[in-house]
């Protein structure tokens, strides 16, 4: 009799852990929305360092410059909004680049799915977020008085210039065949966009 006892809570396991997780997700406090970019950003810095022994240098002749936008490369001070939702557009743009089924890369897997767990919480996260600021009438008016303070407009990030800086890398994947020198070239370009995105954590804290 204790047989189907067993077998239920078998099967419940992994529910519960699954709603544990989503809970987890929901809950986040936005507050501390820095520190949570700044950790995913630096673990995925290290994950992608480490997906790769070395780079091949027969892939050095490979090398194409992507052309990450002006306003990153700077650090200039940004909105907060406009930072987060930069945030959400790389994170977005970067997880649809590391789903593609059409590696031919010796990388390793379980880093890989690291980097791809991580932009997901991540892009949840910053979902969560963003849609809590958007609820928010008194934010909204702060960053329209920011925009005008001293007559002098404030730099913005630009999510088209950020979505063309990953179409050029999208297609340099598709032009190359998707081959093991092309992924890796992406893979420290990616790295480096990462790292100044990691810069931005600090702006975060400092609002």
């Amino acid at each position: 009799m204790s047989a189907e006892p067993d077998v239920i809570r078998k099967c419940m396991w992994p529910v519960c852990l699954m709603g544990l997780f989503v809970t987890g997700i929901l809950s986040l406090d936005c507050n501390l929305l820095n520190v949570h970019l700044r950790r995913v950003t630096w673990q995925n810095l290290s994950l992608l360092r480490r997906m790769s022994k070395s780079f091949p240098i027969e892939c050095l002749k490979e090398s194409k410059a992507f052309e990450l936008p002006q306003e990153i490369l700077s650090h200039t001070q940004p909105l907060t909004r406009d930072i987060k939702e930069a945030f959400y557009e790389m994170s977005r743009q970067a997880f649809h680049i590391f789903i593609q089924d059409t590696f031919k890369s010796n990388w390793e897997e379980k880093h890989l799915r690291q980097v791809q767990i991580g932009l997901d919480q991540q892009l949840q996260y910053l979902e969560q977020c963003l849609e809590e600021e958007e609820e928010n009438e008194d934010m909204r008016e702060v960053a329209e008085d920011e925009r005008t303070q001293s007559g002098t407009p404030v730099p913005q990030l630009s999510n088209l210039e950020l979505r063309r800086y990953f179409n050029r890398i999208d297609r340099f994947l598709k032009d190359k065949k998707y081959s093991h020198c092309a992924w890796e070239i992406v893979r420290v370009e990616i790295r480096r966009c990462f790292y100044f995105f990691h810069k931005f954590t600090a702006l975060l804290r400092r609002k």
